[in-house]
C-alpha cells in the first residue's frame, strides 16, 4: 500500500450505504474536512439522513453519479450489490473501498488520530483493523489534544524563520530541540 493524505477540497468523495457504519464513515469524512461528501443511500436511518442533509442522494450511485467521483466508500450494502457497485466504480476509474472486504478494495481506511493539523495514522494493510484500532487508542495517550496547539506554535515559528531566510535544516534542528526541551515526546502511560 502507498500511504496518501488527500485534500478533501481537491477530490469528490462519497459514501454508499445505510446504517451505523455508513454514518461513522460519513462523520469521519466530515471531520477530515470533506463537508461536501455525498451519501448515497436507498434506506438511510433517520440519523444518517439528518447527518447527510443536502448531500443525501436517494439510492446507490449509477454510472453518471460514479463518473463524478474520485473516491467511494461502500458500507452497509448487501454483498452482491457492493460487488457490482465496486466493479462499476473501478470501470469508471473511481477508487473504492468496500468495508471489511479487502479483495474489493483499492485502498484501506486507516485508524486515525486528529489533533488540529496533526494527523497520525495506523494501518495493517486491511489485515487486522482491530489491531490498528488498539494501536490508535494507545497513541491517543501519547498525543493528547494539546498537540493541536503545539503544531500551531511550531507552524508560526517556521513561518517566521522562513521570512528570515533560516535554512530548513536549522529550522528542523530548532524544532527537534524545542520538542526535546519541552519533553513533548515522552509518552504518558494510559490510566
Amino acid at each position: 500500500m502507498i500511504p496518501l493524505a488527500l485534500d478533501p477540497n481537491s477530490v469528490n468523495v462519497a459514501v454508499a450505504g445505510n446504517g451505523a457504519l455508513a454514518l461513522r464513515r460519513l462523520q469521519a469524512l466530515r471531520r477530515a474536512g470533506a463537508a461536501g461528501a455525498l451519501l448515497y443511500a436507498d434506506a438511510p436511518s433517520d440519523v444518517l439522513a439528518d447527518t447527510a442533509g443536502a448531500q443525501l442522494r436517494a439510492g446507490l450511485p449509477d454510472d453518471a453519479a460514479l463518473s463524478a467521483l474520485n473516491v467511494l466508500w461502500i458500507v452497509d450494502v448487501a454483498p452482491e450489490a457492493a460487488q457490482e457497485l465496486a466493479a462499476a466504480a473501478r470501470r469508471l476509474r473511481v477508487l473504492v473501498n468496500v468495508e471489511d472486504v479487502p479483495a474489493l478494495c483499492d485502498f484501506h481506511s486507516v485508524a486515525e488520530i486528529r489533533r488540529g493539523d496533526l494527523l497520525l495514522t495506523v494501518s495493517t494493510n486491511g489485515a487486522a483493523p482491530g489491531l490498528a484500532g488498539t494501536i490508535r487508542r494507545n497513541l491517543e495517550h501519547c498525543f493528547p489534544p494539546e498537540w493541536a496547539e503545539r503544531v500551531r506554535e511550531v507552524a508560526d515559528l517556521r513561518q517566521g524563520w522562513r521570512r528570515e531566510g533560516l535554512p530548513m535544516a536549522e529550522a528542523a534542528r530548532r524544532i527537534e530541540a524545542m520538542a526535546d526541551e519541552r519533553c513533548w515526546l515522552n509518552c504518558p502511560q494510559p490510566s
